[in-house]
C-alpha cells in the first residue's frame, strides 16, 4: 500500500503537465462561460429585462447573474457525491457539457421584446443550468490535481488550477473587446453581445478533447481497487460531527473571507468603475484585463509560498488586507478614474433632504408600479447621473429637496399627476437637475483624457493581488482537511457556500446597498465585514493542515 500510495503520489513530469493542463484547461473554459453573463449584465438587462424601470431591471440582472450562484451548492452536492462514487474525472466531463449547452443557448435565446416574459425565464434557467454545473466542476479539478501532486508541491500545482478563474475573466473580456472593436458599439448593443456566447461552442469542443485524454485519479483509483470508496458520501460529510464540523470551519474561516475578497477585487471593481464612475464599457474592460495579467502569476506565488510557510497564514493575511485597506482604495480609484467627479464630489457635495417616509427602495419586480414621490424622483435621478449623495430627514409632508453644495434644487410631488404630465414635468426637472450638476463640476460620464490609467491599474492590480492571496492557496487548504473517500463532496459544500452565496451575491447586494444609501462606497460595508469574520475564526479555530497525507 506505501508503494501504491508513492505511486500515486509521484507521477513522471509529463503526466504532470497532462493533469495540470487538462484540469485546468477545462476549468478555463468553464469560468469564460460563467464569467461572460457578468461583464455583459448591462446588455443582458436592455434585452432581457426591458420591462421594468432601469434601477429593478439591472437589479434584476444582478440577481439572474446571482442565480447561477445560488444553485452552486446543490450543484456540489449532486457532482460533490458522483465523484465521490463515480470518480473525479467522469463527473467534470459531465459538468463541462452542461456548462457548455447551456452557454451557447444564451447566446440564441431571444430578447424581452420577442418573447416578452419567457425570455429572463429562459435566461434563469440557463443560468441555474450553469451554476448547478460549476458546483461540481471546481472540487472535482482541485482533488483530481491534488490527488497527482508530488509531496510538498501541493500547493504549487494547485494553484494553476486557481488562475483559472483570472484567465477565464480575461479570457471572456479580451473577446468582448475584439467583438466590441470589430463591430462597433452599435451593432455589439444590438446583437453583438450574442457573439461571446456562441463562441463557446468551439471552446466546448477544445476542451472536452483535452479532458477525455486524462486518467482517473490515481488516489481514486486505488481507493476503487481496495474497496474503500465511500457508500453514502452526503451522509458521512454533513450527517457525522467530526466532519461537519470541519465544513463548517472550512466555510466560515476561509472560503467566505475568500470569496468576498475575489468578487470584489475581480467583479465588483468592474461594477463600480462602469456602473458608479461613469467609465466606458471598453476602456473598463481593457482596465482591468491589463490588471488581471500582471495579477495572475501571483496566483502560483502565493500557491508555492503556502507550501513553505502554510496555507492559512497567506488567505488569512489577504482578508486583513482586504479590511484595512478597500475603503481607501476604491476611494483612490474615483479619484484616479473620474477626477472631475472626485472634485464635485468634495467641493459640492450632494444632499438629499426629504421625508423618510416619502421614500422607497425603488425595485418593482413585476414593472408596474411608479415611483412618482418628490423623494423617489430626487433618488432616481440622481442614481441614474452615477451621482453619490447623503440624506438628510425632512419635516413630515414636505417636498424633497436636492441641495448640490449651497444650491438647492426643489423636487416635486407627482403622485396625483397623470401619465402624461408626470412624464413631461419629469423630464424637465431632471434636465434642470443636469444642468446644475454639470455646472457644479459633474461629469455626465468619465473623461478618458483626464483619467491617471497607470494609478487605476496600479489600483486594480492591488486588488487583484488581494484575490491571489487568498485564492491561491485555497484549494490545497480544502483538499488537506478532508479524508479522500468522501472529499469531493465535503470540499466542495463549503467552497461553493462561500463562493456562490456570500461571493455571488456580493455584486447584487452591494449595488443594492448603495441604491438604497446613495453612497458609493457604501457597499464595501458587505465584504470587509465578512472578511474580517473569516479573519478572527481562521485565526483561533482553523488548523494548518500543510502537508498532510491525503491518500486515506
Amino acid at each position: 500500500m506505501v508503494a501504491a500510495a508513492a505511486g500515486a503520489q509521484a507521477p513522471a513530469r509529463g503526466s504532470d503537465r497532462l493533469v495540470i493542463a487538462g484540469a485546468s484547461a477545462g476549468t478555463v473554459f468553464e469560468w469564460y462561460d460563467f464569467y461572460l453573463y457578468g461583464s455583459l449584465a448591462t446588455f443582458i438587462t436592455e434585452h432581457f429585462f426591458s420591462g421594468v424601470n432601469a434601477t429593478t431591471g439591472y437589479i434584476f440582472a444582478l440577481l439572474a447573474f446571482a442565480a447561477g450562484f445560488a444553485v452552486r451548492p446543490f450543484g456540489a452536492l449532486v457532482f460533490g457525491r458522483l465523484g465521490d462514487l463515480w470518480g473525479r474525472k467522469n463527473t467534470f466531463l459531465v459538468t463541462m457539457l452542461l456548462m457548455g449547452l447551456s452557454t451557447f443557448v444564451v447566446g440564441l435565446l431571444p430578447g424581452y421584446d420577442k418573447i416578452g416574459v419567457a425570455a429572463p425565464v429562459g435566461l434563469i434557467v440557463m443560468r441555474l443550468i450553469q451554476g448547478l454545473a460549476l458546483g461540481g466542476e471546481y472540487g472535482g479539478a482541485a482533488t483530481y490535481v491534488a490527488e497527482h501532486a508530488p509531496a510538498g508541491k501541493r500547493g504549487l500545482y494547485t494553484s494553476w488550477i486557481q488562475t483559472t478563474a483570472t484567465f477565464g475573466l480575461f479570457l471572456s473580456l479580451i473577446v468582448i473587446i475584439l467583438v466590441r472593436t470589430r463591430l462597433g458599439e452599435d451593432a455589439f448593443k444590438a446583437w453583438g453581445w450574442r457573439v461571446p456566447f456562441l463562441a463557446s461552442a468551439a471552446l466546448l469542443v477544445v476542451s472536452l478533447w483535452i479532458r477525455l485524454r486524462l486518467n482517473e485519479s490515481p488516489v481514486f483509483q486505488r481507493m476503487v481497487a481496495e474497496g474503500s470508496t465511500s457508500k453514502a458520501p452526503l451522509t458521512e460529510s454533513f450527517a457525522r460531527w467530526p466532519n461537519l464540523k470541519l465544513v463548517l470551519l472550512a466555510l466560515a474561516g476561509l472560503t467566505a473571507g475568500q470569496a468576498v475578497v475575489w468578487y470584489t477585487g475581480q467583479f465588483y471593481a468592474l461594477f463600480f468603475l462602469e456602473k458608479m464612475l461613469k467609465v466606458d464599457g471598453l476602456l473598463t474592460n481593457g482596465l482591468v484585463a491589463v490588471a488581471l495579467l500582471l495579477g495572475t502569476p501571483f496566483f502560483v506565488v502565493f500557491g508555492w509560498l503556502s507550501d513553505k510557510i502554510g496555507r492559512k497564514p497567506i488567505v488569512l493575511a489577504g482578508c486583513l488586507a482586504a479590511v484595512m485597506t478597500y475603503f481607501p482604495i476604491f476611494k483612490a480609484l474615483t479619484v484616479a478614474a473620474n477626477p472631475q467627479l472626485a472634485a464635485a464630489s468634495a467641493a459640492a457635495p450632494v444632499t438629499v433632504v426629504a421625508d423618510p417616509a416619502d421614500c422607497a427602495f425603488q425595485f418593482d419586480p413585476v414593472g408596474k408600479k411608479t415611483f412618482a414621490s418628490s423623494c423617489d424622483l430626487a433618488k432616481s435621478a440622481l442614481a441614474n447621473a452615477g451621482v453619490s449623495y447623503a440624506n438628510q430627514a425632512a419635516p413630515t409632508g414636505s417636498a424633497a429637496v436636492v441641495r448640490i453644495g449651497a444650491v438647492p434644487i426643489p423636487s416635486f410631488k407627482g403622485e396625483a399627476l397623470s401619465a402624461a404630465d408626470l412624464k413631461a414635468q419629469k423630464a424637465a426637472w431632471t434636465k434642470t437637475l443636469g444642468a446644475a450638476l454639470k455646472a457644479a463640476g459633474y461629469p455626465a460620464k468619465a473623461d478618458p483624457a483626464r483619467m491617471n490609467r497607470p494609478l487605476v491599474v496600479a489600483l486594480l492590480w492591488l486588488l487583484v493581488l488581494y484575490v491571489t492571496m487568498v485564492y491561491g492557496p485555497i484549494a490545497a487548504a480544502l483538499v488537506e482537511m478532508f479524508p479522500a473517500r468522501i472529499r469531493y463532496t465535503s470540499m466542495s459544500l463549503p467552497y461553493h457556500v462561500g463562493n456562490g452565496w456570500f461571493g455571488g451575491f456580493l455584486p447584487t447586494t452591494a449595488f443594492a446597498m448603495v441604491a438604497a444609501t446613495g453612497n458609493i462606497y457604501y457597499g464595501l460595508w458587505y465584504p470587509v465585514v465578512i472578511a474580517a469574520v473569516t479573519f478572527v475564526v481562521g485565526l483561533l479555530f482553523v488548523k494548518e493542515m500543510r502537508g498532510a497525507p491525503i491518500e486515506a
